[in-house]
């Protein structure tokens, strides 16, 4: 007797990403907006995803935005009224363009939270944008990615507690004061102690390190506080920021962190959140070495590792 055997079905990598996200900006500007245009590419040219695994994420809605930043701001946003000040401090020049990019990329998070609610883990070519706070924008970030994710998961009754991985060498300031009284998410960051922002926010748990951390310092660290959490918060979902600007050859960094330890960093939160069958948002955020292939190199290592990791196809 011959037995029938049925197709293995993988379950599906997604990724967020519209041409939208490589934003023209002024020449010389310090913000690679190239990445976002790179990293999909790379992936595809050696064959780690196609096509199929691209999602398009439409513009996300006021509603859902408005359950995490202010009415005043979000119009300021759409009416082109931020004062120069304000521009200043986000770093790029206010544009109806601008913030429909930022729609979209915050629409592109909240669908890789349903992908990585049936999948595992899903990523966001973009986003990760955690210096946002409910009434204004800061450092590159004008709305909060992960905070309007988190809120539409928790409104929606999609998650009970979440947890918020945040591993760009920047404080998630912006995520820190949007969650301070609010007990279902943990805002977890490990960053440059002596990097921006100069004033920090209050995270649930703060891990400033020195300049001129290295891989063997960070890694053993980063090992145990995750064991500690997970076993503390028990989150049913999480975010991961995994930011790039640790890296040694970046411009801001400070820190000493080789391209293998970036991707170790990645390995680790991923074996945890595998283990633990935790859900998972992935965000690029920020990274400012020199050379670009460096930024969009450790970058697709992320991408890499979760597709294996997670089993994804």
């Amino acid at each position: 007797m011959k037995l029938k055997t049925e197709p293995i079905s993988l379950k599906k990598l997604h990724i967020a990403f519209e041409p939208i996200y490589a934003h023209p900006l002024p020449e010389g500007h310090r913000f690679p907006m190239l990445k976002y245009e790179l990293i999909p590419e790379q992936l595809m040219y050696e064959g780690t995803i196609t096509k199929d695994n691209l999602i398009a994420p439409e513009v996300c809605t006021d509603e859902i935005v408005l359950r995490t930043h202010t009415k005043e701001y979000l119009n300021k946003l759409h009416h082109q009224t931020l004062s120069t000040r304000e521009q200043r401090h986000i770093g790029f020049p206010q544009s109806p363009e601008l913030t429909k990019r930022e729609l979209i990329i915050t629409q592109g998070t909240i669908d890789c939270c349903l992908s990585a609610l049936e999948n595992g883990a899903a990523l966001n070519v973009a986003g990760g944008t955690h210096h946002a706070f409910a009434d204004r924008g800061e450092g590159f970030c004008l709305l909060n990615d992960f905070a309007v994710a988190a809120n539409y998961l928790l409104h929606e009754k999609l998650a009970k507690q979440i947890l918020i991985i945040d591993l760009d060498v920047h404080q998630g300031n912006g995520s820190a004061r949007i969650f301070e009284q609010e007990n279902r998410v943990f805002t977890f960051s490990m960053h440059g102690a002596h990097n921006y922002p100069f004033h920090k926010e209050q995270s649930d748990l703060d891990i400033g390190l020195k300049d001129g951390t290295d891989d063997a310092t960070y890694l053993p660290l980063l090992k145990n506080t995750l064991d500690m959490l997970i076993e503390k918060v028990k989150p049913d979902f999480a975010f991961f920021l995994s930011g790039v600007d640790v890296l040694e050859t970046d411009k801001f960094g400070k820190l000493k962190i080789t391209m293998n330890g970036c991707r170790q960093r990645d390995e680790i939160v991923f074996s945890k959140l595998y283990q633990h069958k935790i859900p998972c948002t992935v965000a690029m955020g920020g990274g400012y070495s020199p050379d670009v292939r460096t930024i969009v190199e450790a970058h697709c290592n992320t991408f890499r590792l979760a597709k294996d990791m997670f089993g994804l196809g």
